[in-house]
């Protein structure tokens, strides 16, 4: 720890010196059609800013992205020759003094740090950004800009001051210092993107800052899998294969698959979950026609070790609930062999659309999510799925949903048939639509 900071040190001494010689390197080698894209972030758990960068190498751009590597980027990203993976290091904070002046170091050894990392890379016509978190990527990606010409292009998935704002409360002098910079720095991008229409209309609004609404949309469609299989009995739990014609379906008797997926943060209330599914075995109990009932929840972060806490101290009895990670291929698969998805995503702002509901649309796998501001965007209720305020309705949908479970006449596969001829526009076919022309005209 202390080596990583002692080299940040000699690197902020050295700055003038590595800006000048990163300057005169781009002089000499600029290149045409090409894209910097920047995420804060993991990048194998930034699906958009991967799409982003797909789609870009699938029209001509090459792209260079720069992002943290904890997890796995699509294969398609990795074998991509267009697209070059450029790693950077998390920093910790410092462990001195009070927690604003650790905070505050570490924001301007990241900012010295990405600028540095900027300037010896290949310059761009445009710098994707990824927002949040824009603090301080906006403002290095702006500067960064204004040296070498390129066009900042901010992709609003949510406001970084909202999300602080979940852990301090709303009038905390930080959240209000963040809100203020992501203001003032959105202002000065050359193009702005954002995930809702609400959104676009929210920045329009109140931050003068116009954007183009380009929706999350799935990729692709994946088959139902045979990895639930054993290879010796042609048989699981879920599934079986015929040894003649090698079709996999799912039997008849076997118990419901539901699958949540989360980042594990305080926008996420998975207590609403275990209360219904606590309610869901008590209806077993009473001798209600439901099935057992495996509960997959995958994803990783910050409060993941409390909830499974939680559910450790459980005592189903027909309910099974296990929280894996999946990398970015096996992710799809399990969605196409689910039943129902659930979703308890509220947005810190309102203004942001669940990335895991449109995957498992994508999949035509219905959904009950959690309902708030503009959740109407993406989730017909009665019509793909079902929105529900809180424990004792979502209780009360599932019991609706896996009773006589398989229904071939039930709720569950209208809603998946629904969702099966419905015309859902594939990623690139709308990113062609809404950014294509962004990035030709200018």
């Amino acid at each position: 720890m202390a080596a990583s900071w002692l080299v940040l040190l000699a690197l902020c001494l050295l700055l003038p010196l590595l800006l000048l010689g990163g300057w005169k390197r781009w002089r000499r080698r600029r290149a045409a059609r090409h894209v910097v894209a920047v995420v804060l972030g993991d990048v194998g758990r930034s699906p958009r800013m991967q799409y982003h960068a797909l789609s870009l190498a699938m029209h001509g751009f090459s792209v260079t992205l720069l992002g943290f590597c904890n997890s796995k980027p699509h294969d398609e990203l990795l074998q991509n020759n267009r697209i070059q993976i450029v790693g950077l290091t998390e920093l910790q904070s410092l462990a001195v003094g009070p927690r604003v002046f650790q905070y505050g170091v570490k924001v301007v050894f990241q900012a010295m740090y990405l600028l540095w990392k900027l300037m010896w890379r290949e310059p761009g016509d445009y710098i994707f950004l990824q927002n949040p978190p824009g603090l301080p990527s906006i403002a290095v990606c702006w500067f960064v800009g204004c040296l070498c010409g390129s066009k900042l292009v901010i992709d609003w998935h949510n406001y970084g001051y909202s999300i602080m704002g979940l852990v301090h409360g709303p009038n905390h002098p930080l959240v209000l210092l963040a809100k203020w910079y992501e203001r003032f720095f959105g202002r000065l991008s050359h193009l702005n993107l954002c995930v809702t229409n609400a959104m676009r209309e929210d920045l329009a609004e109140n931050w003068r800052i116009r954007a183009v609404t380009v929706y999350d949309k799935p990729v692709s469609h994946p088959q139902l899998p045979s990895l639930l299989l054993d290879p010796a009995t042609e048989r699981s739990a879920f599934t079986e294969r015929y040894a003649g014609s090698g079709l996999v379906t799912r039997l008849r008797e076997r118990p419901a698959l539901l699958v949540s997926s989360t980042s594990w943060t305080e926008d996420e209330d998975f207590s609403i979950l275990l209360a219904a599914l606590e309610k869901f075995e008590q209806l077993i109990l009473d001798g209600h026609n439901l099935p057992s009932l495996v509960c997959v929840i995958t994803g990783k972060g910050p409060l993941r070790e409390y909830y499974s806490r939680l559910i450790q101290r459980k005592c189903f009895q027909h309910v099974q609930v296990c929280t894996p990670w999946l990398e970015a291929e096996d992710y799809p698969l399990l969605l196409g062999s689910a039943d129902l998805g659930v979703c308890l995503h509220t947005s810190s702002s309102g203004l942001d659309l669940p990335m895991k509901v449109v995957d498992m649309f994508g999949c035509c796998l219905p959904v009950c999510a959690v309902n708030f501001k503009c959740l109407h965007e993406l989730v017909k209720h009665e019509e793909n799925g079902l929105v529900f305020e809180d424990s004792e309705e979502l209780a009360a949908q599932l019991q609706m949903l896996f009773s006589n479970f398989p229904d071939p006449a039930g709720k569950l596969n209208q809603f998946r048939k629904n969702l099966r001829e419905s015309e859902q526009l594939r990623w690139d076919e709308s990113w062609v639509q809404t950014v294509l022309p962004l990035v030709m005209d200018t």
